[in-house]
């Protein structure tokens, strides 16, 4: 027991109370000489209390270090009264403090003041006997004590000295245990024990795990230096090699390409896959010698993997409101597409991914499918990509190469990728309906998986051999007909029609498109060439026969070439011209094409049929003549496999109402019946002529006209219903431009009337029937006289007697 412990207890029995000093992160032990830091003002007031009396002080350790203002329940209840050496208060208000420990003591009853913590305590001597037992264990101690310091290296050898000359046990347990670098917990535990044989096996128990945690930190830091070492021999060697060929002169080239490599592998973010796949080739390019043909093919093969976007992509521009300008100003109509597109758009703007469409546009040339893709990408704030695949016969064109064969590439794909750079790119597949299969293998089974949303975000490219996502990547495909598109292509993607323009809405793309840029492209300035709108429909009715303006704007061009052939002859670069339909034929030649017509007076035999065409609607006479013979029927004007039996069902129903009619019996044995449509090198096809037919071959027989300011179309069935027909609003279109003011349509189309633009319902008196004697009712004139030539007959009553019509 020290000499203060003495003066203590031989004081009254009532304790005596001290200021308490609370303590974080550290523990005070008997002997123990430490300095402190002391910043909250009730430590301060505790150590100047202490300093005006007998500089005593109760050194508690708190649970938990971050309470301020620790309360009775926050200190331990065994602490270490102790001596204030020294006190210097410094110049930020906190205070340095030098306390040395003398001996446990137990706090009895915590008084909390304004000023500080005061507190009676309870002095706790060490219970120390003589036992060789005792002194093994301060051996054991001792020796890992050792054991600990070499393994430490923050211990002087000075110090173990020192405390293994410490004779007393509880002392020499105490003295080891300050110095441990152990949770506060474990030193409070050890504090805590009274008894110094306990005391010591606690220690050597707590300080044998430490050693052992030393052991392995000590072997981990031995490999991570034998590791760094290797790696600077390298380095260094590496260096020295490298200055040794810079100052021969030399440069290994296929080593400097070696770490470029490895350098791209690392920025590329492949996928896993990819990495290990690059990774193997690499060590394989390493073993190859830098100019066999083996290298070449390695190496291209990593340049295109790390060229590849794994990573990188733009993201979305989520305003419809811009999107939608975007679109209006690059393309006028086209509805359809533009609506689909800004739900795809709204839908992005609420799910952060979603899986790209795949939009198939199909229609006829020139429409604006392909820049409606660019359009597309700029309203969403994507690049744009485009791979043509008409003529394209090769499955590899698609999927690529295997790296077996000389010239190995990957398919149009992941070249169109590579190209544009991002993951996320407008990707348009031009002309999907012109690829063709041969032995090389169908390339249109190949887009399956490529269009396939199911599929596409693993999408095995031959050449790469490594999966690549396609998943972000919105595809357009473009198509003249479904036709030829297979179907299984054909369901995976999201088909959006795109008809024909209207005469009006080409007139309104020359005025807003064609004419503006055709100005700018031959350098004439703003407002110093005027089109009328005569003019622009001239062009359209004379000069072109197309569904798109493609012809159009090279008409356009044709013009302003003259023009500017004009200005340039007469010296006049300020001159304004006014082209108006006069001028065209002057600066164009003469007209081309003559649009179908009606007739101006109502024939026999003579119908106004209304069929659909690659480049639009047209207006199809459809001619028939009764001629003596034995009952045969004569199809003529290249007429395909469908219409003739549409011409056979037509010939049918009439037969079935021969006495509505008002024929014979037997009229037809007696007669030969010729149809024709003109134009007879133009190949036609299909049963939508099959009602204009029957009523053809029904006036004919029965000698009346038929009413030609109409127009019809529909197919036949045998008992005289009207079957639905395509292309209607490209029919109407036609019949408008010929002057036509009634239509016939099949009832079931009615509906699609709404696809048709209000100025053209406008202009037509539009039927829906749903029989054929509907039709002959509208068609044919029974009361009108028809001047016949003075050298036929009628046929009818008399059939030996021919009638040309």
């Amino acid at each position: 027991m020290t000499e203060l412990s003495k003066d203590l207890t031989s004081e009254s029995p009532k304790p005596e109370t001290f200021p308490v000093l609370p303590l974080r992160d550290i523990v005070i032990f008997p002997y123990m000489v430490t300095p402190l830091f002391v910043g909250r003002p009730r430590s301060i007031n505790a150590l100047e209390w202490a300093m005006e009396h007998d500089k005593l002080v109760l050194l508690v350790t708190q649970r938990d270090p971050k309470t301020d203002d620790p309360l009775a329940g926050d200190l331990y209840d065994l602490g270490t009264l102790g001596k204030v050496v020294q006190m210097l208060k410094l110049p930020d208000g906190t205070v340095k403090v030098l306390v040395e420990g003398d001996v446990r003591a137990r706090l009895i009853d915590l008084e909390y003041t304004d000023e500080c913590i005061f507190s009676s305590l309870q002095l706790l001597p060490d219970h120390e006997s003589d036992s060789t037992e005792q002194e093994a264990l301060m051996r054991s101690v001792n020796s890992t004590f050792e054991s600990y310091a070499n393994l430490s290296k923050k211990i002087p050898a000075e110090m173990v000295t020192s405390i293994a000359g410490v004779a007393e046990p509880g002392r020499f347990a105490d003295t080891i245990v300050a110095h441990l670098t152990v949770q506060i917990a474990d030193k409070q535990e050890i504090l805590e024990e009274m008894d110094s044989l306990l005391r010591l096996e606690k220690l050597l128990s707590l300080m044998e795990r430490e050693v052992e945690i030393l052991q392995i930190e000590k072997k981990i830091r031995n490999r991570v230096k034998s590791q760094m070492e290797r790696s600077q021999k390298e380095y260094y060697l590496n260096e020295q090699m490298r200055a040794i060929q810079k100052e021969l002169g030399e440069k290994d080239e296929f080593k400097q390409e070696i770490r470029e490599l490895e350098e791209k592998i690392e920025k590329s973010r492949m996928s896993k896959e990819a990495t290990d796949k690059a990774d193997a080739e690499l060590r394989k390019l390493k073993m190859m010698s830098p100019m066999s043909a083996e290298a070449t093919v390695v190496r291209n093969y990593i340049d295109w993997l790390v060229a590849l976007p794994w990573k990188k992509g733009t993201k979305d521009q989520i305003d419809l409101i811009k999107a939608e300008e975007i679109l209006e100003e690059d393309h006028y109509g086209l509805e359809k597409v533009k609506e689909r597109i800004l739900e795809y758009l709204a839908v992005q703007a609420l799910v952060k991914k979603i899986k790209g469409p795949i939009l198939c546009l199909v229609g006829p040339p020139g429409v604006g499918k392909t820049s409606l893709g660019r359009s597309v990408a700029r309203a969403m704030g994507r690049k744009f990509v485009r791979v043509s695949l008409g003529g394209v016969r090769d499955e590899a064109e698609i999927r690529g190469h295997r790296r077996t064969y000389i010239g190995a590439m990957p398919g149009k794909v992941i070249q169109g990728l590579r190209k544009v750079g991002v993951r996320n790119p407008v990707f348009l597949l031009d002309e999907v309906d012109k690829m063709s299969t041969d032995f090389r293998g169908d390339p249109s089974s190949a887009l399956l998986e490529v269009l396939d949303p199911e599929q596409n975000n693993a999408f095995g490219d031959h050449f790469l051999d490594v999966d690549y996502d396609l998943s972000s990547v919105m595809f357009i495909a473009t198509a003249n007909t479904l036709q030829s598109i297979p179907g299984p292509l054909r369901d995976r993607m999201e088909v959006i029609r795109i008809e024909g323009y209207t005469e009006e809405e080409k007139v309104h793309i020359a005025e807003r498109y064609l004419l503006p840029k055709q100005l700018e492209t031959h350098g004439l300035k703003k407002g110093q060439v005027k089109f009328s709108e005569a003019a622009l429909l001239e062009i359209v009715r004379r000069y072109t026969r197309e569904a798109g303006v493609r012809n159009l704007e090279r008409e356009i061009a044709n013009v302003f070439r003259k023009i500017a052939r004009e200005v340039v002859k007469a010296d006049q670069l300020g001159k304004r011209f006014l082209v108006g339909a006069p001028q065209i034929k002057k600066y164009l030649g003469v007209p081309r094409y003559s649009f179908g017509v009606r007739e101006d007076e109502h024939r026999i035999g003579l119908v106004n049929g209304l069929a659909w065409t690659e480049v639009g609607g047209e207006l199809l006479n459809v001619e028939v003549t009764i001629l003596p013979g034995k009952g045969n029927l004569t199809v003529t004007g290249k007429l395909g496999e469908v219409m003739r039996e549409s011409a056979q069902a037509a010939l049918s129903y009439v037969r079935s109402r021969w006495i509505e009619l008002g024929l014979e019996k037997d009229f037809y044995s007696r007669v030969d019946i010729h149809i024709h449509v003109p134009e007879g090198a133009i190949p036609k096809d299909g049963p939508s002529a099959g009602i204009t037919m029957a009523t053809a071959i029904a006036s004919a027989l029965t000698g009346l006209a038929v009413d030609q300011d109409l127009a019809m179309t529909g197919e036949i069935t045998l008992r005289g219903r009207v079957l639905a027909i395509g292309g209607l609003k490209e029919k109407l279109l036609a019949a408008k431009r010929a002057g036509i003011h009634r239509v016939l349509i099949p009832q079931e189309n009615e509906k699609n009337l709404e696809e048709v633009p209000v100025t053209i319902l406008r202009a037509l008196k539009i039927r829906a029937v749903a029989h054929m004697d509907e039709v002959l009712d509208e068609a044919i004139l029974g009361n009108f006289p028809v001047p016949v030539p003075a050298d036929n007959a009628d046929y009818v009553l008399n059939p030996e007697k021919s009638v040309h019509h």
